[in-house]
């Protein structure tokens, strides 16, 4: 199972040094392009997308999430850090199974 990385080009630089490929997407045309080359591949099992790369296509990531069942997508935080709107994972956590794990 391979990785794929779309986001800024920090975070394509970072992850490359650790092996994993990726493209940098700044525009919409860029990210919905590096989209299509990581499910197209049929060798990605795993999409790693800043947020603000995930932003740039929302629509369909989301209908991509929840309509299809591989490769998973992983949202990380972009270089100025976690967007302050989104929910931490430990809250979906605990939203999702109704019961508090801090």
């Amino acid at each position: 199972m391979n990785y794929f990385l779309i986001g800024d080009e920090d975070a394509v630089l970072g992850f490359a040094m650790v092996g994993v490929p990726g493209r940098v997407a700044g525009t919409a045309a860029e990210a919905e392009s590096a989209f299509n080359e990581a499910i197209s591949s049929g060798e990605t099992g795993i999409i790693i997308i800043t947020e603000d790369a995930a932003d740039l296509i929302r629509t369909r990531i989301d209908r991509y999430i929840f309509s299809e069942h591989f490769p998973l997508i992983v949202e990380i935080p972009g270089r100025r850090g976690r967007d302050p709107e989104r929910p931490a994972l430990r809250e979906m956590v605990n939203k999702a199974i109704g019961i508090n794990l801090s």
